[in-house]
């Protein structure tokens, strides 16, 4: 059981079994959100205890395709926690319980600012690997 939750508490979350994968996005939409490493959990392994009422999602225009969900009080980026996908990404920096996983993947690399440095050997996609 991995529990979550974003900076100031109002949302918290638990994820019953491991998440599937890790990955970083490098795209320009997920650096200013605040959050680029992300977990792949299974719809079905996760349930939001608080704060769904405090949830914010920010839709984007193409090419990008996932909406962004936000603390409306602390301003914590969560990834896709109101997803109702099989499977989405959480941002990685809301657990507060260790991940035990590497990360696999780096997408949007062609868009990865010229200061920062991938220093894994994770798979490099120059965008998003599943188009």
């Amino acid at each position: 059981m991995l529990k979550g939750s974003c900076c100031c508490g109002a949302v918290k979350f638990l994820v019953s079994s491991p998440p599937t994968m890790m990955g970083t996005c490098h795209c320009s939409r997920c650096r200013k959100a605040g959050a680029s490493t992300f977990v792949f959990v299974p719809r079905s392994s996760f349930e939001m205890l608080s704060g769904l009422d405090s949830i914010t999602t920010y839709k984007p225009e193409a090419p990008y395709k996932y909406n962004r969900c936000f603390c409306s009080i602390c301003g914590t980026a969560l990834g896709e926690v109101t997803s109702t996908a099989d499977s989405f990404p959480v941002a990685a920096n809301c657990f507060d319980d260790a991940l035990n996983l590497s990360n696999l993947f780096h997408e949007f690399v062609k868009e990865k600012p010229s200061w920062y440095e991938i220093c894994d050997n994770a798979k490099q996609f120059p965008a998003h690997p599943y188009n």
